[in-house]
């Protein structure tokens, strides 16, 4: 069985997932329901389906968890651009945190590549 925690990938996305919670406090209100909880499910995805599949029993579970991550981080790179497009977050903090998902989505990728 894997150690989560011992993953750089999984520390990242963790991170990733702080600093959207964050950010996205400054959302309108009325975004309680929509975006900012769509958008916080979408990052905590990412570092859940890491721990999930750090807890199976092969590499080809593993893997099929970290395509998973790998959708959710998609979809989370999706959001930003979308609240930014809607002006929710300033440029600044869109490069930041799309910068960071873009660096976890080339790590899943390189992890996947190497449980093949």
């Amino acid at each position: 069985m894997r150690d989560f925690r011992k993953y750089n990938i999984w520390e990242l996305s963790h991170k990733l997932t702080l600093d959207i919670y964050t950010v996205s406090r400054e959302f309108p209100q009325n975004e309680s329901y929509g975006i900012v909880s769509q958008i916080r499910r979408a990052s905590a995805s990412i570092p859940t389906n890491i721990a999930e599949g750090c807890g199976r029993d092969s590499d080809a579970e593993f893997n099929r968890f970290l395509t998973i991550a790998m959708g959710s981080a998609s979809e989370t790179e999706y959001l930003l651009i979308l609240s930014k497009d809607l002006q929710y977050i300033n440029n600044e903090h869109f490069e930041n945190l799309n910068s960071k998902v873009n660096i976890i989505k080339q790590k899943i990728y390189s992890l996947k590549q190497k449980l093949k």
